[in-house]
């Protein structure tokens, strides 16, 4: 979305339908960064560790359905155009991930979550929500969002199967991204979440988490 163009209400709607139907039906628009795991061999991996491996990935597709969701949202009620173009390259760049974890798990031979159109939704609602609240606290809820992913890349890193060289290096790209994603947001004036928010945003990815590596 060109932040420059003035967009009716009803461009918005569609807009906003176009990309939840990419996030949601794995088709995103085109990569705009080569595929982190492409020239990756990497050693076989038993059937078990792919099992793991492909509900691992299976979580981090849904995460970053999860993140075009809230960006989505935000982005269509943000008052500011810096904002507003802020949250679409990060969108953007999500986007690309989005596709990567997809291609990972058909590797794996696996499938997406069956329940992404729920998380999307739930999402999008929080983002839609944070926008309207004001700028400061949208970018606020970018920069603990990316945070807590960061924190939780980490802890997907450790757990993949150590032969597993493709799906690490992935993830490692994908931390890398969003740990410049909450510097940006930190740097344009985001907001500090109280605690109980914070707790209440680390809830709701446990969740996801533990259902998406199942469903």
């Amino acid at each position: 979305m060109n932040a420059h163009r003035h967009y009716s209400l009803c461009d918005q709607v569609c807009l906003g339908v176009d990309q939840a139907l990419r996030a949601v039906f794995n088709n995103p628009k085109a990569m705009t960064r080569p595929y982190p795991a492409a020239d990756e061999m990497g050693p076989e991996i038993s059937d078990k560790q792919r099992q793991h491996s492909a509900a691992l990935m299976r979580i981090n597709h849904s995460g970053e359905v999860c993140a075009q969701a809230l960006y989505h949202g935000q982005g269509m009620v943000s008052r500011s155009s810096a904002v507003k173009e802020t949250m679409n390259q990060a969108a953007v760049e999500e986007g690309d991930h989005l596709a990567w974890c997809m291609l990972r798990i058909n590797e794996l031979g696996s499938h997406a979550s069956y329940l992404n159109l729920l998380w999307y939704l739930g999402s999008f609602t929080i983002g839609l929500t944070a926008g309207l609240i004001g700028d400061r606290w949208s970018l606020g809820f970018l920069a603990e969002t990316e945070k807590q992913v960061v924190r939780h890349l980490e802890k997907q890193l450790e757990l993949l199967p150590s032969k597993d060289q493709k799906s690490r290096k992935i993830l490692q790209q994908m931390q890398a991204d969003e740990a410049i994603h909450r510097d940006k947001a930190i740097k344009a004036g985001a907001s500090i979440l109280p605690v109980p928010i914070k707790s209440l945003m680390s809830i709701a990815s446990k969740v996801m988490v533990k259902i998406s590596y199942w469903v």
